[in-house]
């Protein structure tokens, strides 16, 4: 009962205690709260997610460029690995070809000295070259044959070179005559070179050929840039160069003055005001190539076929012959036609000299080729024409009395002339079968060219070029040849260029070579039957020389 009565009073005070009016909650508006939280927190819970998606596709970037980073690295190290490689096996064969190549050098060519890559203070004999079993004349034939069909041209040759130097000096004063001093260019002498100045002309028509050298009037002169200067020089430039037309006031190189503009207050202490606002003249005009100081080859060639015919049909009165150019391409090609018929040519080529040496630019010289043709109108053929012709003489002077090596050289133009005119032309010329006698004369002694060892000495020039012909190779004798003598007085810039092949077309064109060896081997054939044919019998183009003309 008692207990039952404390419970009773218990419940009765736990609701008095929890009666909202008694005791009002502070807590009475959770249930609104906790909505808003709930909503807040799933709103946060959200915003976790997506910076949490963020982080991890963040992650996951720098994951893939690390990956591709590591890719790239490992390429490079192989592509350097391989690289390395071939680096390595390029060096090798290299190598391997260097030490071929010297040992070829050393070992075959040891035996032939007669190469012009080789040592020449000793030559010894050429027996072992056997012209694929071709045989010359004996000497008696040779003998027979120099005697009756070229040691007369001599004499014509002479005769020839009185008439044609004869004119040709009243021609030029011709020519003088109407130039004009302040303006035109200034003519100088002719100079003589080639074969019928060094005495072993034997084609017919006899042909002279002659430098006229010219200067530009003042203030102007030239200045010589030669490609053999520098280096390294490009295969297609050896063997020309350029000149340059330039004022007595200026720098050779150039002045700053013309490529800058100086201030109103500055001024150019070599030139001065008038030297920079001066007009161009009559000769960079004329002569020289547009936009450039050069001189043009083109330009200068008709400019000298123009003043060759003004100074013609001043003096054309007082000849009994015509007078007309030879060849287009060639601007001083001339030719007199007599009135029987009978005609004479002869070359007039304007040079210009280099410095003060004997070496001369030409513009066009056919006989002479040194490799391609020039790749610009402003690139000019260098010409030794004159160191040629000095180097004869000077040797002349060394050798026997009597001495044969002009009568080889020119035995030896005569079986290439026929050869040409049966055949055709092909890449051999008489400039390399003087070219050959000039490396020959400086091989051998004095003693070897007397008048007894033609035959032998014949034998050795033809094989001498046949050896040349099968290796591509036969250099210029001058440039790059430490064997000239230093009397001779080349300019030092061509003694210490790069020896120039005079073959180096043979290289480049395959058709050219096989035609000119074919025709070298047939011409060995057909030696022994011209030179005896031509032995008996004289044929009307070895003639005696047309009359002298009348001067009026």
């Amino acid at each position: 009962m008692a207990l039952g009565l404390f419970r009773v009073c218990l419940v009765v005070v736990t609701a008095i205690i929890n009666h909202p009016l008694l005791f009002p909650r502070e807590n009475a508006t959770v249930p609104e709260n906790e909505e808003e939280i709930i909503r807040k927190m799933q709103a946060h819970q959200e915003k976790l997610q997506l910076e949490q998606l963020r982080l991890e596709e963040e992650v996951a970037r720098l994951a893939a460029e690390k990956e591709a980073l590591e890719r790239v690295e490992e390429e490079g190290q192989q592509q350097n690995e391989s690289r390395t490689a071939w680096d390595l096996w390029s060096t090798l064969c290299m190598i391997l070809f260097l030490v071929i190549e010297v040992w070829r050098q050393d070992h075959q060519d040891a035996p032939s000295p007669e190469c012009l890559g080789g040592d020449e203070d000793e030559l010894p004999g050429l027996e072992g070259a056997p012209l694929r079993g071709l045989t010359l004349p004996n000497k008696g034939t040779l003998d027979h044959f120099y005697e009756r069909c070229i040691r007369g041209a001599t004499a014509d040759a002479a005769r020839t070179r009185e008439f044609v130097e004869g004119f040709v000096d009243d021609l030029l004063e011709a020519l003088r005559s109407l130039c004009n001093r302040d303006t035109d260019m200034e003519v100088e002498d002719f100079i003589g070179v080639d074969s019928m100045y060094e005495n072993w002309q034997v084609d017919r028509p006899l042909l002279c050929d002659l430098f006229v050298p010219f200067m530009p009037p003042e203030p102007y002169h030239f200045h010589a840039e030669l490609c053999c200067s520098r280096h390294p020089v490009p295969l297609d430039r050896q063997g020309y160069g350029r000149i340059k037309v330039v004022r007595a006031d200026e720098d050779p190189l150039g002045c700053i003055c013309d490529k800058t503009k100086l201030g109103e207050d500055m001024l150019c202490l070599l030139h001065g005001k008038k030297s920079l606002a001066r007009p161009g003249s009559e000769v960079e005009t004329l002569l020289c190539a547009r936009g450039a100081p050069y001189l043009d080859a083109m330009q200068v060639m008709k400019w000298f076929q123009t003043a060759l015919t003004r100074a013609w049909h001043r003096i054309a009165h007082k000849y009994e012959f015509d007078l007309a150019f030879g060849q287009l391409d060639s601007p001083g090609s001339l030719k007199i036609r007599f009135r029987s018929g009978k005609f004479m040519p002869f070359n007039l080529i304007p040079v210009i000299q280099c410095d003060d040496s004997d070496l001369y630019f030409v513009s066009h010289l056919p006989r002479e080729p040194s490799g391609d043709a020039p790749a610009s109108s402003t690139d000019w053929l260098l010409s030794f024409a004159v160191y040629e012709r000095q180097f004869l003489r000077m040797t002349s002077k060394a050798l026997p009395e009597g001495a044969c090596h002009l009568s080889c050289l020119q035995i030896a133009s005569f079986l290439l002339s026929k050869q040409s005119r049966l055949t055709g032309p092909s890449g051999l010329s008489n400039y390399h079968l003087k070219t050959a006698l000039l490396h020959l004369l400086v091989s051998r002694r004095p003693a070897d060219w007397e008048a007894g060892q033609l035959d032998a000495r014949l034998h050795e020039l033809l094989r001498f070029l046949e050896k040349s012909l099968l290796e591509k190779k036969l250099h210029h004798f001058f440039i790059g040849n430490r064997k000239v003598p230093n009397a001779m007085g080349l300019p030092e810039a061509v003694r210490r260029a790069e020896p120039l092949n005079l073959f180096r077309p043979f290289v480049l064109q395959r058709s050219l070579y096989r035609k000119t060896v074919d025709s070298f081997y047939e011409m060995l054939k057909n030696a022994p039957v011209l030179i005896s044919e031509y032995s008996l019998h004289i044929p009307s183009d070895h003639a005696s020389l047309p009359p002298k003309a009348v001067v009026l």
